[in-house]
């Protein structure tokens, strides 16, 4: 850890509380947004999806078909990122918004 020397002058109590405030939600907000990165970078299974979305797997199959979900393929089996799914849902929430 490094240890900083700060000398602070013409700054009133409540300033300087403001300006710590300001930087700890900004940390803070930060470390939120990768810790969301994390945890939606996860591959799932066309069954994991399906439940997910408690859809079937042919509304899956017709999804692939006409390019509303990437699929990644290894092999011969079809896996999804997490986070992939999610944008198609919020695309689909706001173009029902307008």
């Amino acid at each position: 850890m490094i240890t900083k020397t700060i000398q602070i002058t013409e700054v009133t109590v409540d300033e300087l509380a403001d300006a710590v405030t300001d930087k700890l939600m900004f940390k803070i907000e930060n470390y939120l947004k990768e810790l969301s990165k994390k945890q939606n970078d996860e591959i799932l299974t066309r069954q994991e999806v399906a439940d997910y979305l408690r859809i079937s797997l042919v509304t899956i199959h017709s999804w692939n078909k006409h390019g509303i979900l990437n699929p990644i393929r290894m092999g011969n089996r079809i896996f999804y990122k997490k986070q992939d799914i999610l944008d198609v849902l919020e695309q689909q929430k706001i173009n029902k918004k307008r």
